[in-house]
């Protein structure tokens, strides 16, 4: 048995998932006549309550389309240093959009509406990049899967009207923190400009992302997804997997929730560990000490059947998710317990 905790996205269709998939119907979604696409869009749209929503095979094109038609070659983009556009989206800021970031010095990818005023308020200039985009991530990937404190994320918003900015999310795992802060999507969907939300996450979508917004933004959104190779044909197979992810999987992303608290609470009690990151959903970073080093204490878990990450800085992450049996979190918790270097 392989205990993968890489990532959420390591999850395979449950056999549910796999039956709505088989009988989805199809048609040529790059001419708009896929009925099952169309259904799983009107759906994401309708639960956010924004005007429309556009199916990409992945969050960071949904991400990418977001920034390029946001911005124009030269503007400034207001990001957090860890922020999931800047550091794990292959420079595509720069290749797709010719645009830079101001990397915001925030806590756990998390920045403050104070933190940026400065830098939104700047004066259009002949020698300074025009700010025309704020992007925050929910729940933080780097930062440990944490989730911003709505209120927050308000003040963002009066900044960014302040200073006519449009306001993006990328909410890769925003059901976790919806989830863990007992929140409404309706509420993010009044907030923010456009949306990315991932389907193949904790929601359990072997494939797809969607990016909410206006019906303007999405018509504007369509042309850039097939200009960076993103339209797809007969993909319905695919959008109703996100249908059944939508209607079955958001309440039980909890169970994630609480397997990686237990998790943290076990290493808590195990003396080679040195820090643990406060765990809000299903993402838990900790470091082991520098005599075994995370390098070696990765290769020795995989020894054993057990994936985990390094993420840099003796960080390593566990990610709990669908596929993460009880049988699993058990054999887990005691392998961590007893571990020898």
């Amino acid at each position: 048995m392989t205990i993968d905790l890489i990532s959420d996205t390591v999850t395979k269709p449950t056999k549910g998932m796999l039956d709505a998939m088989m009988q989805a119907k199809v048609g040529d979604d790059v001419f708009q006549m896929d009925p099952t696409v169309n259904q799983l869009q009107e759906k994401a749209a309708k639960m956010f309550g924004m005007e429309a929503a556009l199916f990409f095979p992945s969050g960071t094109m949904a991400n990418q389309t977001a920034i390029k038609l946001h911005t124009q070659p030269g503007d400034l983009v207001i990001a957090d240093k860890y922020a999931h556009i800047y550091n794990y989206e292959s420079g595509g800021v720069a290749f797709n959009s010719g645009v830079t970031c101001k990397l915001i010095d925030g806590e756990r990818g998390m920045f403050t509406a104070s933190q940026i005023e400065e830098f939104a308020a700047v004066k259009p200039q002949i020698y300074l990049p025009f700010t025309k985009l704020i992007c925050v991530e929910n729940t933080t990937n780097k930062g440990g899967g944490a989730c911003w404190d709505f209120s927050e994320l308000e003040k963002i918003q009066k900044v960014a009207q302040k200073n006519n900015l449009v306001y993006h999310l990328d909410g890769a795992r925003l059901f976790n923190a919806l989830v863990a802060k007992k929140e409404n999507p309706k509420q993010y969907g009044q907030l923010f400009d456009t949306i990315s939300i991932c389907l193949s996450k904790g929601l359990g979508a072997p494939i797809g992302s969607l990016l909410l917004g206006s019906k303007a933004n999405i018509v504007k959104a369509l042309r850039l997804r097939k200009l960076l190779g993103g339209g797809m044909r007969q993909v319905g197979f695919l959008a109703a997997a996100g249908i059944y992810a939508l209607e079955n999987n958001i309440e039980r992303l909890a169970e994630d929730h609480r397997k990686a608290k237990e998790i943290a609470t076990v290493l808590e009690t195990c003396s080679y560990i040195t820090k643990i990151e406060p765990v809000e959903t299903n993402i838990l970073i900790f470091y082991v000490n520098e005599k075994i080093g995370a390098d070696n204490f990765i290769n020795k878990m995989k020894e054993k059947n057990i994936l985990l990450t390094p993420m840099g800085e003796g960080k390593i992450r566990i990610v709990t998710h669908l596929n993460y049996t009880n049988q699993m979190h058990e054999i887990l918790l005691k392998e961590l317990k007893n571990y020898q270097k």
